[in-house]
């Protein structure tokens, strides 16, 4: 199984312990990162019960994203687009229209 690994986000991480909210543009992006890993874990997965459990979790990630994309436009926020090469755009655009 192969394993994603960005190492933009690696160095933009605080060193000390942040417990503050995140903001929405915040979660917006570790839940675009999410869905990358779980598609990643999808294309490698083998056994039966396992893509079953990554289906379950890109649809729930999708709700996710979908529900903070409208948040997001509700609050007027710029939320950035992901990358035109992402997986994650496609399917979105395919899904959501």
């Amino acid at each position: 199984m192969k394993i994603l690994f960005r190492q933009e986000l690696a160095k933009d991480m605080p060193i000390e312990e942040d417990f503050s909210s995140p903001s929405l543009t915040e979660d917006i992006e570790k839940t675009r990162y999410a869905l990358e890993i779980a598609y990643a874990g999808f294309d490698n997965a083998i056994e039966p019960d396992m893509i079953d459990c990554y289906i379950y979790e890109i649809n729930a990630l999708l709700k996710r994203y979908k529900y903070l994309t409208e948040l997001a436009d509700r609050e007027r926020l710029f939320v950035p687009e992901s990358s035109p090469k992402s997986p994650v755009r496609a399917l979105l655009s395919h899904v959501f229209g």
